[in-house]
């Protein structure tokens, strides 16, 4: 099982009470970025392309807890950039678990063993590790040979040492269903706790935006790759079978963008994780006053080929709270890899896009220009 029990009962209790409450939308996973700067570059990132004043900027302990506080959501994955270069990470760790939240802490690994001793192991606390296929596909994926073996030698230490451990892998054009799924059996080998897949999508500012999928060839990706696996059954994943069945083409969903609401060194992004298209002050500005029907598939040219599961998986843990026989069926069957596919969500009325990135990195650098930056912030950006 890719997701605990623990987790799965007490996030399933929170779902549960949301809707009873009749609340339409409410968050699922804090996506917490307490900074952009990152050790590598990878050539599909768009979470890296800003000057350095900015990539400099920390959350404080205090802004971490209190971006939790405020959302309350039972799940935090602690993204970035790469969340082990802020050097009060342990703490903001320490602090969400007494806080009995389940904590994903994304890491690209290069740093992972090094700093493992600042951690305990803990139910609440997943180390997830970004791999992205083969030694060979990996390392070409993130730019930079010999990543592959620190992550998997990484890997390995924490769950030595007691650690849980998942991976997240994003796919991009041109993956191949068998390499995928072998490299699924090797990673599951490994002993990991979980698998996180999800199609990788175009950020504005991507430097390489060729490789990115669309909608139907990520649909028949899918379908290929779980095929190989049972229909999924053959690997634990650390996501739910509806999306699993989304992502193969079987369910046609909206997008719910405020179940994975994300805080960053800019403030509460607007409308996802994926799309900073303006910030608020706070969780409850971002909620209030967003414009949430003019996002998601069909609504935005921006998300016309997104299928990613900061927008998706809320919408098929709701479908699961709803139509828990659905949900159980492709668990137990695994997931339909052929036969027709649901229908897509027509592009035909979607708003054109709107190019605000520069605005906004405008905006926060006249903000930085009169704050100082600290010999503390300089020291922990070049680790």
């Amino acid at each position: 099982m890719g997701i605990s029990l623990l987790q799965t009962v007490k996030v399933g209790s929170y779902v549960v009470k949301q809707h009873l409450k009749g609340n339409k939308r409410y968050p699922l996973v804090l996506m917490l970025e307490p900074l952009f700067r990152c050790n590598l570059a990878c050539a599909g990132c768009g979470k890296i392309d800003y000057p350095d004043p900015i990539l400099n900027q920390r959350l404080s302990i205090e802004e971490c807890l209190g971006a939790a506080d405020e959302c309350g959501a039972p799940v935090v994955s602690i993204a970035g950039g790469e969340p082990l270069l802020h050097r009060e990470m342990p703490q903001i760790v320490e602090g969400l678990i007494a806080r009995k939240k389940f904590i994903y802490l994304c890491t690209n690994a290069l740093l992972l063993e090094k700093k493992l001793d600042q951690y305990k192991p803990n139910p609440y606390l997943t180390f997830s590790v970004h791999l992205d296929g083969s030694e060979e596909e990996h390392d070409h994926a993130v730019s930079q040979t010999g990543v592959y073996v620190k992550a998997v030698a990484a890997i390995k230490a924490a769950k030595a040492k007691g650690f849980r451990v998942t991976i997240n892998t994003t796919l991009f054009d041109g993956a191949e269903p068998e390499k995928v799924a072998a490299f699924f059996d090797d990673v599951q080998a490994m002993g990991i706790d979980g698998i996180m897949v999800s199609p990788g999508y175009a950020y504005e500012r991507a430097p390489d935006k060729e490789h990115f999928l669309n909608r139907t060839k990520t649909k028949q990706l899918f379908r290929d790759i779980l095929k190989r696996g049972e229909g999924g059954k053959k690997w634990g994943f650390n996501l739910s079978p509806l999306f699993l069945d989304f992502l193969a083409g079987n369910q046609t969903y909206h997008c719910t963008p405020w179940g994975n609401p994300a805080r960053t060194v800019f403030g509460w992004q607007r409308p996802c994780y994926l799309l900073g298209e303006g910030y608020a002050k706070t969780y409850k500005e971002l909620m209030e006053t967003t414009d949430w029907d003019s996002y998601g598939t069909g609504n935005y040219e921006k998300c016309a080929d997104c299928m990613v599961h900061s927008g998706y998986e809320a919408t098929s843990v709701t479908d699961t709270i709803k139509h828990p026989w659905k949900a159980a069926i492709v668990a137990l069957k695994g997931v339909k890899t052929d036969g027709p596919m649901a229908p897509d969500i027509s592009l035909a009325n979607q708003r054109p896009a709107e190019y605000v990135f520069s605005r906004h990195v405008e905006q926060k650098m006249a903000e930085l220009a009169h704050k100082p930056q600290t010999f503390e912030t300089a020291t922990d950006a070049a680790e």
